[in-house]
């Protein structure tokens, strides 16, 4: 078992019983109890827990939590995403990212390309892609929402207007099966929007838990992108909405 999947049962267990052993984890997962302490490092490193003798233990909810909460929810399926997505972009090209956790494991994964020019609203991917041989690293500009390190509002659209991308991708809060992408903040939907508007190839990232969710500001529909790419099948309704759009649909994994 890869350290992603291992983080996410942890945290699983964490929400459920409130603390976790660290003899009992290395038992359960087969693993030194030296790996142990790096997963539980890693969690508490991101805000996710806290140190206790022995192993750990949850934190009460916060803002920021929530956000962290979210990119360990699903975290083998997104980082399946990230790489199915890095493969259909070519080195030496102009990428520009939204805020996501998905859109996250998207740059992770586009860590080893070479000579890439990459816009971003979202500043938890500056840091990821800080170290990275890039050609030019772009942070767009304005109003930085605190919870999760999206840039939105006015001053962002009028950025990423200024640029025209190579390839987008953006992650979404909501899918239906209608082919609707939908999201919460219409402040961050309207940075959405300028992204797809700017790039030439169009690309939505979402695993399949994006199904369950309702939001009710339409970021676009499937006609106004080139790529799905999932985690795993979705439904016939929107398999046969992506067919009428000509959007071609990719399973990662």
């Amino acid at each position: 078992m890869q350290q992603p999947e291992r983080l996410e049962k942890i945290l699983d267990m964490l929400n459920r019983d409130g603390q976790v052993d660290v003899i009992d984890l290395a038992q359960q997962f087969a693993v030194t109890e030296q790996t142990v302490r790096r997963d539980l490092a890693t969690l508490c490193q991101r805000g996710l827990a806290t140190r206790m003798h022995g192993g750990a233990r949850r934190l009460a909810s916060t803002a920021s939590l929530s956000y962290e909460a979210r990119r360990m929810n699903n975290i083998a399926a997104k980082s399946a995403i990230g790489r199915k997505v890095a493969e259909l972009i070519p080195d030496a090209c102009s990428v520009i990212l939204n805020i996501g956790t998905t859109t996250e494991q998207v740059a992770s994964a586009l860590t080893k390309h070479k000579d890439l020019r990459v816009i971003t609203n979202n500043i938890n991917i500056i840091s990821i892609l800080q170290a990275t041989p890039l050609s030019t690293l772009i942070q767009v500009g304005g109003m930085v929402r605190q919870s999760d390190g999206a840039v939105v509002g006015e001053e962002a659209v009028e950025f990423i207007s200024r640029y025209k991308a190579d390839y987008a991708v953006i992650g979404a809060s909501s899918i239906d099966d209608d082919g609707a992408i939908l999201d919460f903040d219409s402040r961050e939907v309207a940075v959405a929007r300028a992204i797809l508007k700017n790039a030439r190839t169009r690309i939505l990232v979402a695993d399949q838990s994006k199904f369950e969710i309702n939001a009710p500001v339409r970021i676009a529909d499937l006609s106004e992108l080139d790529f799905v790419v999932m985690d795993g099948e979705p439904s016939a309704a929107f398999t046969q909405a992506a067919e009428a759009a000509g959007t071609q649909l990719l399973i990662a994994g």
